[in-house]
């Protein structure tokens, strides 16, 4: 098996069975994996530093089964950046990607995603992201497209800038910057009473039930990543299915795209999306207020 070194700063990170097939269906090895993420690490990496890390792990490739780690495990190096942090019934020492050596040490662990916490581990209780999840009721992506659109136009109504990105799964992410002064129940309870107006709005569209069986065909706004220890897939984080598609961040004209799905990019074409400018800049570079919003959001 072959080993592949890469040299970032003064660290050289060893890629071990560089040649395994990661996606066998797509060619995409190990090395490939790596160099994706040394292409897109000045992308990545502001939406990694300082945050807990889920990791997961495929390592016989996506077709053989994954884990799911939370816990530091001992043989990391000690460059790699830890933080522990309280559970209901102890503690959990999480990773942190605070540099290219480390994003590469974990793709060399067989971490295809890496999912982030929406809170950095100096204050785990206060996010400085808002997430609304949005996934079809069906195989219409349609409704999502109108679901996001419908979001985006309250959140400018109650003064809040907005992102928009595919998850590269099933469905979009809408994402609010804070400025990380609102506790967890507070943001998931302000996101509850939005995802209820939206609902009460346009009742035969969109849903807060949590239950499939209540749905009806309707789209569900999920608000429950929005939670102290929740995770949600990092920007520019590849996905574990066929044709390695990307969490890509996207334009809000690019939802008028009818040809716009889950899987916009993948980590053969991503590099196109590169070349332009950030689409989150400068929407998402500064964290806002809830308190303003959320009195908005009461007087409607």
């Amino acid at each position: 098996m072959t080993t592949t070194e890469i040299r970032t700063g003064n660290r050289t990170v060893e890629i071990k069975r560089a040649e395994k097939d990661m996606f066998p269906d797509d060619g995409i090895t190990k090395a490939d994996l790596a160099d994706y993420y040394r292409r897109v690490s000045r992308r990545i990496l502001p939406h990694l530093r300082g945050r807990p890390l889920m990791l997961e792990r495929y390592p016989d490739g996506i077709d053989d089964g994954r884990f799911m780690q939370k816990d530091t495990p001992e043989y990391f190096p000690d460059w790699v950046h830890r933080c522990e942090l309280p559970k209901e019934d102890g503690t959990v020492t999480y990773p942190i990607c605070d540099d290219l050596a480390s994003l590469l040490y974990l793709v060399d662990q067989a971490c295809i995603t890496p999912h982030r916490w929406l809170s950095k581990a100096d204050q785990p209780d206060h996010p400085d992201r808002l997430v609304f999840d949005l996934d079809p009721p069906g195989g219409d992506f349609a409704p999502v497209q109108e679901a996001a659109v419908l979001l985006h136009e309250l959140l400018d109504e109650l003064g809040l800038p907005s992102g928009l990105m595919s998850t590269g799964s099933r469905g979009l992410h809408v994402l609010v910057p804070l400025d990380r002064r609102t506790g967890f129940d507070e943001v998931r309870d302000f996101a509850r009473s939005l995802a209820d107006l939206l609902a009460d709005r346009y009742p035969d569209r969109l849903t807060t039930a949590p239950r499939k069986q209540a749905r009806k065909g309707r789209l569900y706004l999920d608000v429950q990543r929005n939670a102290y220890g929740q995770t949600s897939v990092t920007p520019y984080a590849v996905r574990a299915l066929p044709g390695a598609p990307v969490a890509t961040p996207l334009s809000w004209t690019e939802l008028d795209d009818p040809d716009l799905g889950p899987q916009r990019g993948t980590l053969t074409t991503i590099d196109a999306r590169l070349k332009d400018d950030d689409p989150w800049q400068p929407a998402l570079r500064r964290g806002h207020a809830l308190g303003p919003a959320r009195r908005n959001l009461e007087g409607i």
